[in-house]
């Protein structure tokens, strides 16, 4: 699955991609933030980088807008090596970092009209750009960043990254410590901005966020897992997947990771998501066993139920493969 998924991504339609990467390699004091990471981002796209606090997420965006470069490998980014040519990259990106970094003492208006000027522009003459997120930051164009909510600084952050009309949009966790409905505003924002060609290149940490996109990397410790359209990653899962309900959660994720047949258990919300390891096994099969073996473990009246997988369901297989690769 692991090598299928990578290898899609080698075979990407035959026009010049607005991002490659060839294994690039990145460490901190021996530590390996990025581990080989070769990817491709296509023109119109966009494309999501997936994994939790430590995956390298940041550090693979800070190479991509030439503010870190990597200790092996090549990045190409509009075509220009990130190292060689950052001169003229820089001014091309639309860069939003996963920390509001913005002015706090300046009022929206004039954050705004700063970085309009630091490209030789004005927020008017980019109006066209920036109306779509602009118009829900207008009634409080006097107000001071600091004072803004967490959703509208965001907003704000957006605005100043596209009012100089990028050619490639790169943000980090735009939408992290972001209230539900903000998280939904924002991403409607950026799949407009994608269909009106902008390409778009985000990271997040929350999994569900995946499938609002065209394509994604799941990154994990620095490895890149898979690259592929959400939906071809979820149905190249190839074990039987259960979620198992039970009023002893805890006990029962005790004894099924002792049960012969197990490939992983974890917690996921209300729920165990039990994967088997028999791929070719049939799911109502597997779920008449897993029942009759928590029977036999004293958990009565258990909730079995086969169920499809999801991102995050992928992403822990995928990872739990790494781990036993990296230990044998």
């Amino acid at each position: 699955m692991q090598a299928q998924l990578h290898a899609r991504d080698q075979d990407s339609p035959a026009v010049d991609p607005v991002v490659r990467t060839e294994a690039l390699v990145k460490t901190y004091d021996g530590e390996v933030a990025l581990d080989g990471i070769s990817l491709t981002v296509q023109p119109g796209e966009l494309f999501g980088v997936i994994g939790p606090d430590g995956a390298g997420k940041t550090t693979l965006f800070r190479i991509l807008t030439s503010l870190l470069t990597p200790d092996e490998g090549t990045a190409r980014v509009l075509g220009l090596d990130v190292v060689d040519d950052y001169r003229e990259l820089r001014p091309r990106l639309g860069y939003m970092a996963g920390e509001f970094s913005l002015y706090p003492d300046l009022s929206v208006r004039e954050n705004l009209e700063f970085f309009a000027s630091v490209f030789g522009t004005t927020p008017e003459a980019q109006m066209d750009v920036i109306r779509p997120v602009y118009q829900q930051l207008e009634p409080f164009a006097d107000r001071r960043a600091e004072a803004l909510s967490g959703g509208m600084k965001q907003k704000l952050a957006l605005s100043c990254a596209l009012v100089h009309r990028p050619d490639l949009l790169i943000l980090d966790e735009p939408t992290t410590g972001v209230d539900a409905v903000s998280r939904r505003d924002f991403w409607d924002t950026l799949a407009q901005l994608a269909a009106d060609g902008l390409t778009t290149l985000v990271s997040t940490p929350y999994m569900d966020e995946a499938s609002l996109c065209d394509r994604v990397a799941l990154l994990r410790d620095g490895d890149l897992l898979a690259v592929d359209s959400p939906e071809a990653i979820q149905d190249d899962y190839e074990w039987p997947l259960l979620a198992v309900r039970t009023g002893d959660r805890y006990r029962a994720l005790r004894v099924l990771r002792e049960f012969e047949h197990t490939g992983t258990v974890f917690p996921f919300g209300d729920a165990l998501h039990y994967s088997d390891a028999r791929a070719d096994a049939s799911p109502d099969t597997v779920a008449d066993e897993v029942r009759a073996f928590l029977r036999s473990q004293d958990i009565e009246a258990a909730e079995v139920q086969p169920i499809d997988a999801g991102i995050e369901d992928v992403f822990m297989a995928l990872g739990s493969a790494s781990e036993e690769e990296a230990s044998a």
